[in-house]
């Protein structure tokens, strides 16, 4: 694409946002351009100094506190899978198809938000979280947050980690976050503006997604394959197939053949591939990477999920440095479930499971850059709607990138992936966003002369907030697929 029509992308995706906002819709679309440029700000009220955020400090609260508003809360769950489901369909209207594979790829994974503090938040939670001090449990009390986004090709010597968010949705206390991922791929699958309707499409996830509810919810699509993690503890099975020449016995019939522990080499059979390649880090360092598949595996389902009718192939992954010595003490296990499986190579697989790692780098830029988990209410509603605004943020990075110019610290310009790398960094992006905006203009009216409110009368005092309980899970009960 030419310089004009990448301009013209980013215009018509910004018409688009504007034409979203109901009410507010010049605030909002002002605090997704001070989010889009932000360099110095570290807490939502100092959006309000940036030069592209035109209104008063209290304007931008009440345009968060109005982008979802319900006054029945029965109705609040469908009409905010409605909005969710209008950002979809302004996000896959400026996705482009691969180029150098031959399938889209798709991530999913949650990040934590801490709210120890707010007791007045509803549904908050224990949720995963890293400690980086060892002995202390890894949990914080707040809410979770499940994204899905499309990872794009790599492209250059020193590629960077970009991706294109396409749906941000909190986990209740009540749900299953891997179900909340999974309703969330059904949710772009079935939206007939999305550009991939009969093409392969990949979607990969760490270990937590290798749970059966989740890999059946997968297997619904004709066109998906579910590439995620195993743990090196789990044990699967080799699909029954009767001997020659024997009679069927009556009674329920065997689906599952002799056991496949990965703790224990002797229940191994054979693998059905083995391939080889080569990997080379950032850091120069050059390993042998050895690819064991074996296809037609089975795991052990529920009685309302039957895993025996979703076959998969089980891949292991050894990475040996220059030497011939194993790089990691354990094995890499992948599970491949979907109809259309055998469609990829065993590298293929290996190169789109690497690029999962992309995600994390977009939850560290969010937090650190964009203030993703930095705005502080009692409402959940606006908390929602806080990570819709920052989506679309990012989304606008993502689109501007190819219009930046670099404009890096002094002792960042001798960097090599500054000087050589051929796409500039989200941070470098977002350094030069406001320059971007300001040439292309704002679909945004210019802020009226506010009228002076009275606000409340002198004396008034309001009740205090009630104070919501953390929820704690305790045993899980049997979830159903989606």
């Amino acid at each position: 694409m030419n310089v004009e029509q990448e301009i013209t992308r980013l215009v018509q995706f910004r018409q688009a946002v504007y034409q979203n906002f109901d009410n507010y819709a010049g605030t909002l679309m002002d605090l997704v351009d001070a989010l889009s440029s932000n360099i110095n700000a570290q807490s939502v009220v100092q959006l309000s100094l940036n030069p592209l955020f035109r209104r008063n400090y209290s304007t931008l609260f009440r345009a968060v506190a109005t982008y979802f508003h319900v006054v029945d809360k029965d109705e609040a769950a469908a009409k905010r899978r409605t909005q969710e489901q209008k950002l979809i369909q302004i996000i896959v209207a400026c996705l482009l198809p691969p180029q150098q594979r031959k399938f889209w790829l798709l991530g999913v994974d949650v990040t934590p938000w801490r709210r120890q503090f707010a007791q007045t938040l509803a549904d908050r939670g224990y949720v995963y979280y890293p400690n980086a001090i060892p002995g202390n449990t890894p949990i914080t009390i707040g809410h979770q947050y499940a994204l899905l986004a499309l990872l794009p090709e790599k492209e250059g010597v020193y590629p960077q980690a970009w991706l294109t968010p396409v749906s941000l949705r909190r986990v209740g206390t009540d749900e299953d976050k891997e179900l909340v991922g999974a309703a969330q791929i059904d949710m772009l699958m079935n939206e007939p503006s999305a550009p991939f309707a009969d093409d392969l499409v990949v979607q990969v996830g760490d270990t937590a997604y290798s749970k059966p509810a989740y890999l059946y919810a997968g297997g619904q699509h004709a066109n998906l394959v579910t590439l995620v993690r195993a743990r090196s503890n789990r044990v699967f099975y080799r699909r029954f197939v009767a001997e020659a020449g024997s009679q069927a016995t009556r009674g329920h019939p065997t689906w599952y053949g002799s056991r496949f522990d990965l703790k224990d080499v002797t229940t191994w059979h054979e693998a059905d591939e083995t391939v080889q390649t080569t990997h080379t880090s950032r850091r120069g360092h050059h390993y042998t990477v050895k690819i064991d598949t074996w296809r037609d595996m089975l795991m052990r389902g529920k009685r309302r999920i039957p895993m025996q009718k979703h076959l998969f192939t089980l891949v292991r992954i050894r990475l040996f440095d220059e030497q011939g010595n194993l790089a990691f003490r354990r094995p890499f296990w992948l599970i491949v479930c979907g109809e259309r499986r055998n469609e990829l190579s065993p590298t293929e697989l290996y190169k789109a499971y690497q690029q999962r790692y992309d995600l994390e780098h977009f939850f560290r830029f969010g937090k650190q850059r964009l203030l993703l988990d930095k705005f502080q209410t009692a409402e959940v509603e606006r908390e929602e709607s806080w990570a819709q605004l920052v989506l679309l943020a990012y989304v606008q990075l993502w689109l501007a990138r190819p219009l930046a110019q670099r404009w890096p610290r002094p002792w960042e310009r001798y960097l090599p992936v500054v000087k050589e790398a051929s796409v500039t960094s989200p941070t470098l992006v977002q350094r030069d966003c406001g320059r971007i905006i300001r040439e292309i203009g704002t679909p945004a009216a210019p802020p009226r002369t506010p009228n002076n409110l009275p606000g409340r009368k002198l004396g008034t005092k309001l009740p205090p907030r009630p104070r919501c309980p953390v929820v704690f899970k305790g045993k899980k009960q049997e979830q159903q697929p989606p």
